[in-house]
């Protein structure tokens, strides 16, 4: 899963001249959605404040699932907290070039990713890359009973 500071990647992309096209929110989570959908993975986008009074556009976006903070916390915070409440923050990705995310990232040994090496992976992505192939079914359903005995057996641990 990534989580990514939706304001502090915007930052980057206005401070370079070839991204000027992407100005808003919204066009930024519609690149990120082909890009998510290009790699097969879950993302989620945190934005400062409560976001436009029509959210319609942002719920035809499903991936990333695009969060607004609110008035009484910023998107930094709510970001914090998700990296606190994980259960598995080592499969965490955060993308922030802020110093604080970072570092929060870092204790809970999550991945930290500056924002501008990602909006590179993501341009890379979308020029070059090919749609991952699904996972097979049998990995996600597990072994058969019949496969278990086997390797417990091959292990010595039927007994």
């Amino acid at each position: 899963m990534t989580i990514i500071d939706g304001d502090n990647l915007l930052w980057a992309l206005r401070q370079t001249l070839e991204e000027r096209e992407i100005t808003t929110e919204l066009e930024l989570c519609r690149v990120l959605s082909r890009y998510f959908a290009s790699i097969g993975e879950p993302g989620q986008i945190i934005f400062d404040g409560a976001g436009p009074a029509d959210r319609s556009d942002f719920d035809q976006i499903t991936n990333p699932e695009v969060i607004f903070a609110g008035f009484s916390r910023d998107a930094d915070s709510v970001i914090e907290e998700r990296l606190k409440v994980n259960t598995a923050p080592r499969r965490l990705t955060v993308v922030s070039s802020d110093r604080r995310l970072r570092k929060a990232a870092a204790v809970r040994k999550a991945a930290a990713v500056k924002s501008e090496d990602f909006w590179e992976q993501v341009r890379h992505q979308l020029r070059h890359g090919r749609p991952r192939k699904p996972e097979p079914q049998e990995k996600k359903e597990g072994l058969s009973e019949s496969e278990t005995d086997k390797w417990m057996e091959a292990f010595g641990l039927d007994q």
